[in-house]
C-alpha cells in the first residue's frame, strides 16, 4: 500500500444506507481509520472477506470504522431486498452503503471485487488492496495505522441497529442445496450451519451439526459445519461440501459419524501440492459435489475449478480449470469457469453451473473436453428463453439432471425462476409456477418430482413439473426414531 496525500471524498447523497439510523459521514469519522470495503455479496471471495471483516472490526472496534460499499454485479444485486437478505445471510455487522450505479466504484477507480480502501484518521487516502487473501497484510496496515489515532476519536462509532443479524423464525435458515433419493431428503441448511434428514413429508429424522459455526468432526449434533452446501450419496456415506471451513465432509448415515475426507480449515491460494493425501490438502470454498464410480467431483468455486477426488485411491486433483476465472472451452488446461456452484451427472457427461458467468458448462468425463451449453462471458447475463447461447441466465446456483427424459433442470437464482433444458433440442425454457421463487440456490429430481431450495423464504418446495404445482413442505423437528 502506497501512501498519498488525497483527501477521501465524502460519500454520495442520496444512496441508501444500512445497518445505521442515519447516514454516514466521512468528516464525522476523523480520529479513527476508515476501510472502505467494495464487494457484491454473491462473489464467494467477497463473502469470505465478509467474515474476516467481521472479526477484524471487532478487535479495532474503538478506532476502526467498517464501511462495505455493495457494488452489485449483477442487475438483480440491486435490489434493496437483496441486500436486506444478504446482510443477514452473511452476518453483516457493519454499516451497508449501497451504490447500485457504482457511483463511489468510478470515483475510486475499482477494478475488482473485492477491493478495500484505507483512509487514515485525517481523511487521507492511503491506498487499498485488491483479491481475496490479503487481510494479513491489510490488518499489519491497520495495526500500524489505529496505533497513530488520537487519544479520543471526533464521534461515535456508528451503531448497528438491533435486528439486522437475526434469522429466521422458522425452523429452516437460507437453505442451500438439497439432496433426493429413495424415501429421504436432505438438506444442507446453510444459516444454522447443519445437514437435516427429512422424510418427503418434511418430517426431520436427524441433524448433523451443532447449529452454530465450526469446524469440528464427531457423532451427530457434536460435530459443527460452516456454511454447508451441496451432498452426495455414496452407498452407506453422504459426502457434504463444506463451503465455510473449505472442506469435504463424509456422514456415516447408520452411526452419524462425521468425519473430514479433504481440506484442512484454511483456503487454498495457489493450488494442489503434489503426494499429499486429502485431508492434507488446502481446498477453496466448495459448493457441491457429484459422485460416479468412486470418485467425488468437486466445484471449487473460490479457485474456479473442477476438482476430484478418489475415494479408492485417496487422491485429489484438478479436473479441469485454469484456475482463472473465465468462460473458456476446450481441454481440462485451458478451459476457464467461473465460480461453479452446482453440478450434476447426466449419461457420460458432468454439468457445471457458473454463477460468475450464468453458464451451464457441459464436461465429458472420458475426454475432459468442457464446452459451453448456455452463456457468452463473464459479465453477460440477462432473463431470456432460447436455443443455446442464445438463451441468458442471472446467477445461478442449482442444477439437477432428469435421466428418464433426457433433461436438465436448473434454478435460475437471481432471476427468480425454474428453468429446463432439453438435451436433444438444447432449448431453455421457464417452467411456470403457481408460487413464487425467492433466489432458490439448490434443487433435486427424484421419481418425476422437483424439490426447490427456496433459500431467501426460508422454505423447501416440492414441485410436480408437470402443472407447475408447488407446495411447501411443512417442516418439523420432531425428531422420531429411524
Amino acid at each position: 500500500m502506497a501512501a498519498t496525500r488525497s483527501r477521501a471524498p465524502e460519500f454520495p447523497a442520496g444512496l441508501e444506507w444500512f445497518n445505521v439510523g442515519s447516514p454516514v459521514k466521512l468528516a464525522e469519522q476523523r480520529g479513527r481509520v476508515v476501510l472502505l470495503n467494495f464487494s457484491t455479496f454473491g462473489s464467494v471471495h467477497c463473502q469470505q472477506m465478509l467474515a474476516d471483516l467481521n472479526n477484524l472490526g471487532m478487535k479495532y472496534r474503538h478506532q476502526l470504522v467498517i464501511i462495505n460499499v455493495n457494488s452489485p454485479r449483477f442487475p438483480a444485486e440491486m435490489r434493496r431486498s437483496h441486500v436486506q437478505q444478504s446482510i443477514r445471510r452473511h452476518h453483516v455487522s457493519y454499516p451497508v452503503l449501497h451504490d447500485p450505479e457504482l457511483q463511489l466504484w468510478k470515483t475510486y477507480g475499482i477494478k475488482v471485487w473485492p477491493t478495500q480502501v484505507l483512509i487514515d484518521h485525517d481523511g487521507y487516502v492511503l491506498g487499498g488492496t485488491s483479491g481475496a487473501g490479503k487481510l494479513s497484510r491489510l490488518e499489519q496496515v491497520i495495526s500500524h495505522q489505529v496505533a497513530l489515532c488520537p487519544s479520543t476519536a471526533a464521534g461515535p462509532v456508528p451503531a448497528v441497529p438491533v435486528g439486522y443479524g437475526r434469522g429466521p423464525a422458522g425452523t429452516l435458515s437460507f437453505p442451500a442445496k438439497i439432496l433426493a433419493t429413495g424415501n429421504r431428503l436432505y438438506i444442507a441448511d446453510s444459516g444454522k450451519h447443519r445437514i437435516l434428514v427429512m422424510a418427503g413429508s418434511g418430517q426431520v429424522l436427524q441433524q448433523y451439526g451443532c447449529g452454530t459455526p465450526g469446524f469440528i468432526d464427531g457423532t451427530g449434533t457434536v460435530a459443527a459445519f460452516n456454511n454447508p452446501r451441496g451432498m452426495a450419496l455414496a452407498g452407506e456415506f453422504l459426502y457434504v461440501a463444506d463451503q465455510g471451513n473449505h472442506a469435504i465432509r463424509r456422514i456415516h448415515i447408520h452411526t452419524d459419524d462425521v468425519v473430514t475426507v479433504a481440506g484442512t480449515g484454511k483456503a487454498v491460494r495457489t493450488g494442489i501440492t503434489a503426494g499429499r493425501e486429502p485431508a492434507e490438502v488446502e481446498l477453496n470454498a466448495p459448493a457441491d459435489i457429484a459422485f460416479r464410480d468412486g470418485k467425488l467431483f468437486i466445484a471449487m468455486t473460490g479457485m474456479h475449478q473442477i476438482w476430484r477426488l478418489s475415494l479408492v485411491e485417496n487422491t485429489i486433483e484438478v479436473f479441469s480449470g485454469t484456475g482463472q476465472e473465465g468462460l473458456a472451452d476446450g481441454p481440462p488446461g485451458l478451459a476457464m469457469f467461473a465460480q461453479p456452484a452446482g453440478l450434476t451427472l447426466l449419461g457420460n457427461q458432468l454439468y457445471s453451473i457458473d454463477y460468475g458467468a450464468s453458464a451451464v458448462r457441459e464436461i465429458d468425463l472420458e475426454s475432459g473436453i468442457v464446452s459451453t451449453l448456455v452463456g457468452e462471458g463473464l459479465f453477460v447475463s440477462g432473463n431470456r428463453d432460447g436455443i443455446g447461447t442464445a438463451a441468458r441466465l442471472q446467477g445461478p446456483l442449482g442444477i439437477a439432471a432428469d435421466p428418464e427424459h433426457q433433461m436438465l433442470w436448473l434454478v435460475d437464482t437471481y432471476n427468480n425462476k425454474l428453468r429446463r433444458i432439453g438435451m436433444k433440442t438444447r432449448n431453455v425454457a421457464t417452467v411456470m409456477l403457481d408460487r413464487a421463487l425467492s433466489e432458490p440456490g439448490g434443487l433435486a429430481f427424484h421419481n418425476n418430482t422437483l424439490y426447490i431450495a427456496n433459500t431467501n423464504a426460508h422454505e423447501i418446495l416440492r414441485l410436480n413439473p408437470d402443472n407447475g404445482r408447488a407446495e411447501v413442505l411443512n417442516v418439523t423437528e420432531e425428531f422420531i426414531e429411524i
